[in-house]
């Protein structure tokens, strides 16, 4: 089947061992579902992925993909299950509680362990398997599980926030903050955000932000709540901006990993701190039901051809993105 994967790593020039080529097919494993492949997006965890963060050399070649929507090949053997037809989107954790897999397996998401969504076929524990929001088209439903989930994760578990509360999204214009706008104004927040770009700016009040704002401005009031995904260059502004026993949830760091911790301002005004990586299965399960009952559509930046996924991976790492990038199979 055609694919999209890692040859190798390379940390000084990723796009060097991105493939996109022949790989086998998925053998059948007991307890998971197959999935005809529709549409994936480009994250930031496949370019880590091609620098070899999180992927030694000796694990490839690996398809790339923590995410996908598509249709269920086979019938799921469980009272009320998909039927085969079925449009389906993917929840990508394996391990996380023993589904499909040994007890007591180390956390993975899909193209870690086990191959990923970039192809014309996956496959997932059949618990992992989740019917299509009736509202979203196929690209649209491809941006849930990674960078919608990640959103609904951090805005609602790991910065736990309520309607009223007002929270700050760094950089917007990435797949998680774009989503962390949208869901966080369904959810009756106030939204500021912050962005280089003026015309990024622009579209995320679009989408629903109250304010935008320059990296590192002052803001109207200190908020309840930032959402952290740049990393160094945003996050002296961060510990700044958020309340006196307020949260920063953190899901990336696309600027770097060790800026200036802060630590003083941190533990004198009772700043959490909170790591996020995507989120729970029912938080997904969540997520879907919020996504059909709200009628929010993942906002899509571009599309591509499976064949021309190096095209799609360079306008990640450039960053000229709002939205997400879709690859089409």
């Amino acid at each position: 089947m055609k694919a999209v994967y890692a040859a190798g790593t390379n940390a000084d020039d990723p796009l060097s061992v991105l493939e996109v080529g022949e790989r086998p097919e998925p053998e059948p494993r007991p307890y998971w579902s197959s999935v005809s492949v529709k549409a994936a997006t480009v994250n930031h965890h496949d370019i880590w992925s091609l620098k070899g963060v999180g992927l030694a050399a000796e694990q490839t070649p690996m398809i790339l993909g923590t995410d996908a929507a598509g249709i269920l090949d086979e019938d799921i053997p469980v009272r009320k299950g998909l039927k085969a037809g079925s449009e389906v989107v993917l929840y990508t954790f394996v391990g996380t509680d023993g589904a499909g897999v040994m007890p007591g397996e180390r956390r993975t998401i899909l193209s870690e362990k086990y191959p990923g969504t970039m192809a014309e076929r996956t496959q997932v524990p059949s618990a992992n398997v989740f019917a299509k929001p009736a509202n979203l088209c196929l690209d649209e439903a491809a941006a849930l599980g990674t960078s919608w989930l990640t959103a609904y994760s951090l805005v609602f578990t790991s910065a736990n926030v309520k309607p009223g509360d007002t929270i700050l999204v760094q950089g917007a214009g990435g797949g998680v903050s774009t989503a962390a706008i949208q869901l966080a104004h369904a959810a009756g927040l106030e939204v500021f955000v912050t962005s280089r770009d003026e015309a990024k700016r622009a579209k995320a009040l679009e989408i629903g932000a109250d304010a935008a704002f320059e990296p590192g401005a002052r803001l109207p009031r200190k908020v309840d709540a930032v959402i952290e995904s740049v990393g160094a260059a945003t996050w002296s502004h961060s510990v700044k901006s958020v309340r006196p026993g307020g949260t920063i949830a953190i899901c990336g760091a696309t600027t770097g990993d060790q800026p200036g911790a802060e630590l003083t301002r941190i533990f004198f005004q009772d700043i959490r701190v909170q790591g996020n990586t995507m989120g729970s299965r029912d938080d997904f399960a969540r997520l879907l039901r919020f996504v059909e009952h709200a009628d929010l559509h993942p906002v899509i930046d571009s599309t591509y051809a499976l064949a021309d996924a190096p095209a799609a991976f360079a306008k990640v790492i450039d960053g000229d993105v709002f939205g997400k990038v879709v690859l089409r199979v």
